[in-house]
């Protein structure tokens, strides 16, 4: 390889929580560089998650991160391409990929949803997946169903 590989830029925790997963996570959440305006987004659906669901023994926080962990696909299917033929090879998801791509789905089915705000439909959205429903839950099934479909094709791994 010609280029050295870029460092990892490291990604402060956030100010509430002191928790690098939520500073990812509203990285993913931000347009245009507006990160205030995603932190609040993302503080208020947490508010939302702790007094709809009160009854519960955790916190919003570990609501949420269970939620994501609900979200979060082991196997992904990758297109290869031998001797003529496409391929969908199912390959395990490395551990980094495997939080963006929890993160990503989450916020692009809560941005899908019917509601008043955006913090909204994230609470909303964070409640199902922690139920295991919900766009992003049923996202991560489908990968499953994929790679299970196509394990056939597992020896084509590169």
């Amino acid at each position: 390889m010609r280029k050295a590989k870029p460092k990892k830029r490291v990604v402060l925790p956030d100010p509430v929580f002191n928790d690098v997963k939520v500073s990812k996570f509203v990285n993913h959440l931000m347009y245009d560089g507006k990160k205030s305006l995603s932190y609040s987004i993302f503080y208020d659906a947490l508010e939302r998650v702790k007094n709809k669901m009160a009854n519960e023994e955790k916190s919003a926080l570990e609501i949420w991160k269970t939620a994501l962990d609900n979200v979060t696909p082991q196997v992904e299917v990758k297109s290869r391409r031998v001797g003529g033929a496409t391929f969908q090879v199912p390959t395990e998801i490395r551990p980094e990929r495997k939080e963006s791509v929890s993160m990503k789905n989450l916020i692009i089915y809560a941005r899908k949803r019917g509601g008043k705000s955006m913090a909204e439909k994230l609470a909303a959205e964070i409640m199902d997946a922690y139920n295991q429903q919900g766009g992003a839950f049923k996202r991560k099934e489908d990968m499953h169903r994929m790679a299970e479909a196509n394990r056939a094709f597992a020896h084509f791994r590169f």
